[in-house]
């Protein structure tokens, strides 16, 4: 029994120390997970603090790479902005070489032009000459038939006294009728003047001023001819010895009745033309019809030797054509020198067309 009892001491003994034992145990294997695990964490906090630098220098290499990539990325745009820079220079020297092409081009075409143009005048000057020189030989040879005429006239006999009278009072009635008509002329040719000043045609003002002026004058030498002394004239005692056409009728006169036809023509060349140089100097409208002048068509008349009619229509066929020339700056029916325009002779004679009778 007592054998029993301390087998069974022993055996608490043996149990209990077994136990201490155990629990010895297992406080040391956790003590020993702690420590490991405190290990590791050690470990895991030296491997990432080791691991910082490294991503830190993983950072700073890949910023140096962008910085790189940017680097290249603006070189490549300031080579392309160099190759476009050069391109734009190309394209600027190609477009100044053109520019100077063009420009010689054009330089060498107005020299082209010029040359031509004096080719045109010197061509226009000579038949000008050629042109006045027949004009020339024309009046050289009307005024050797007119001497001739002069000659037959003191030869021949003079018409009669009856007919002599008849035609100065003829005359006396058409200068009266046309001194009426001028002093009307002149009250219209105030009125017009009016209109050009409003109108700003500063040129065609001062030339109808100076018609104006011409038709005065010429009302005080018409006012004049009451004293006239017809009979001393010649043209009353000189036979026709010419035929002409107007209006669809034929007409006679003598070598100074076509003397003043001449000069009508003649006349209203010289007064179209300064009208014609007054429009184009204002920059008005091509109107020759719209002159004073031309609707007068009295300049160089004192009512003698033609009827007032013949005069105008003349007179008016002179105007047109030196209006044209001026206007258009050419010398088609006229020429222009020393101041002073005048009809060619040919171009006269066909305005004209007079016919010797005898």
């Amino acid at each position: 029994m007592n054998v029993n009892i301390s087998n069974r001491l022993i055996a608490g003994l043996v149990v209990g120390a077994a136990a201490i034992i155990g629990t010895s145990t297992a406080s040391a294997q956790t003590v020993d997970r702690a420590q490991r695990k405190a290990e590791k964490q050690q470990v895991q906090r030296e491997q990432k603090q080791q691991a910082q630098p490294k991503q830190q220098q993983r950072v700073v290499v890949q910023n140096q790479q962008r910085e790189q990539q940017q680097q290249q990325v603006q070189e490549q745009r300031r080579a392309q902005q160099q190759q476009q820079q050069q391109r734009e220079a190309q394209q600027q020297d190609q477009r100044r070489v053109q520019s100077q092409q063009q420009r010689e081009a054009a330089r060498q075409q107005q020299v082209q032009v010029q040359r031509q143009q004096q080719v045109d005048r010197s061509q226009q000057q000579n038949t000008i000459d050629r042109q006045r020189q027949i004009q020339s030989q024309q009046e050289e040879q009307r005024r050797v038939q007119a001497q001739q005429g002069q000659r037959q006239q003191v030869q021949a006999a003079r018409l009669s006294q009856s007919v002599q009278q008849q035609r100065i009072r003829e005359e006396q009635r058409r200068v009266q009728a046309y001194n009426t008509r001028l002093a009307q002329q002149q009250r219209l040719a105030e009125q017009r003047a009016q209109i050009l000043r409003q109108q700003n045609r500063l040129n065609r003002y001062r030339y109808q001023q100076q018609y104006y002026e011409a038709l005065r004058q010429q009302q005080l030498r018409v006012a004049q001819l009451n004293a006239y002394n017809y009979y001393n004239d010649p043209y009353y005692y000189t036979a026709s010895n010419y035929r002409y056409s107007y209006g669809g009728r034929n007409y006679t006169t003598n070598q100074y009745g076509a003397s003043l036809l001449r000069q009508a023509v003649d006349y209203g060349y010289q007064q179209g033309y300064e009208a014609g140089l007054a429009d184009r100097d204002d920059r008005w409208n091509y109107s020759y019809r719209d002159s004073f002048a031309y609707q007068d068509a009295n300049y160089g008349y004192n009512g003698l030797y033609v009827n007032q009619n013949e005069y105008n229509y003349y007179f008016r066929q002179g105007f047109q054509r030196g209006y044209e020339d001026s206007y258009y700056g050419r010398s088609q029916y006229g020429y222009y020198q020393n101041g002073k325009a005048a009809i060619l002779g040919n171009v006269l004679s066909a305005i004209l067309n007079l016919v010797e009778t005898n």
